[in-house]
């Protein structure tokens, strides 16, 4: 003990009878400042329904790597990956702190292996598709166009005002976010915290005109019966769904869309038009090319096709020069 506390390893031993249940709302508090409302709900929730039943009522010094890890996989038995990743997510942290406050030698929740997330399935419109279901939705026609041609969230459509749009240089400014979680709705910034702009083709112009002729310029485009932000259209009932169903009955193979999905069709229309992945993580607000790569990297699979076909005529043409006894420069 003697030797621990000279090389500051030292702790104490009343810190640690310090319950989990003392220290996880005050760092849920913390989080709070720093956190989207959306992302702070998941987390609350998840303090509520999984860690606080199981963890409350422990000394931190009682927690154990096992125990941990025994519980990672109760849950993983019941729930899905991303509950069970955000639950851990809350718990390591929490024990983090505790750590750093010396409370604790090491946290046990970190290392706890944890079940990866199941590979997302996009599901995308083609070109006819997004038109047919734009025509099928009514009043909201310029809404489906605007999600399924420029790939904006639909906090970010939603929060949409008509001096918003640059009608003449084709753009539209995103600089808030409306999102709406249960019956209230969170309005701020971007999900990256950086506003951007997107070019969007002259017929999907002409069809935000049409939807904002006649409204002042700090009115939303899409507004709500109640005159606020358009919550996003989750019911069976809702009218994108009504849309759908009217597609569904014409075409036996058009697939069932929610307005998320708009967002996955308009990444596919774009690398389609011949987009590289920077184009691409700038129009949907990725983080990073590479993170828009790792979601839509199945639509890229036809570009492997088309390097071993430009590797198969350098190939040829080296051929060629070689017979010849020539030095053929190769192709840029």
């Amino acid at each position: 003990m003697e030797t621990a506390k000279l090389r500051g390893e030292f702790i104490a031993h009343k810190p640690g009878r310090v319950v989990v249940g003392e220290l996880g709302p005050t760092w849920l508090e913390r989080q709070r400042g720093h956190m989207k409302p959306s992302g702070w709900r998941s987390y609350e929730s998840a303090w509520r329904c999984h860690v606080a039943p199981r963890w409350s009522s422990t000394a931190i010094a009682d927690v154990r790597f096992s125990a941990v890890a025994a519980w990672v996989a109760e849950l993983s038995a019941d729930r899905g990956a991303v509950i069970v990743q955000t639950a851990h997510s809350v718990l390591a942290p929490t024990l983090d702190d505790a750590v750093r406050d010396r409370s604790l030698a090491s946290n046990p929740a970190r290392g706890v292996k944890l079940p990866k997330r199941p590979p997302r399935l996009n599901v995308y419109l083609s070109a006819e598709q997004l038109h047919h279901l734009a025509e099928e939705s009514g009043w909201y026609r310029s809404l489906v166009l605007l999600l399924g041609t420029a790939g904006l969230r639909w906090g970010e459509a939603a929060a949409l005002r008509v001096s918003d749009i640059d009608f003449l240089r084709r753009r539209i400014e995103l600089h808030r976010n409306a999102v709406t979680i249960g019956r209230q709705t969170y309005v701020g910034t971007l999900k990256s915290n950086k506003n951007r702009a997107v070019a969007l083709p002259a017929s999907v112009i002409d069809a935000l005109a049409r939807t904002a002729q006649g409204k002042a310029r700090g009115e939303l485009l899409w507004p709500s019966q109640t005159g606020g932000y358009l919550a996003p259209p989750a019911a069976r009932e809702s009218w994108l769904s009504g849309a759908v169903a009217r597609c569904q009955a014409i075409d036996s193979t058009f697939p069932r869309v929610t307005a998320h999905a708009l967002r996955h069709t308009a990444a596919s229309l774009a690398i389609s038009a011949g987009a590289n992945p920077k184009v691409v993580q700038r129009m949907l607000g990725h983080a990073s090319a590479a993170m828009a790569l790792d979601v839509y990297a199945d639509l890229f699979d036809s570009d492997l096709d088309a390097v071993a076909d430009r590797l198969e005529n350098v190939l040829k043409m080296c051929s060629v020069a070689c017979m010849f006894g020539a030095e053929t420069p190769l192709p840029a």
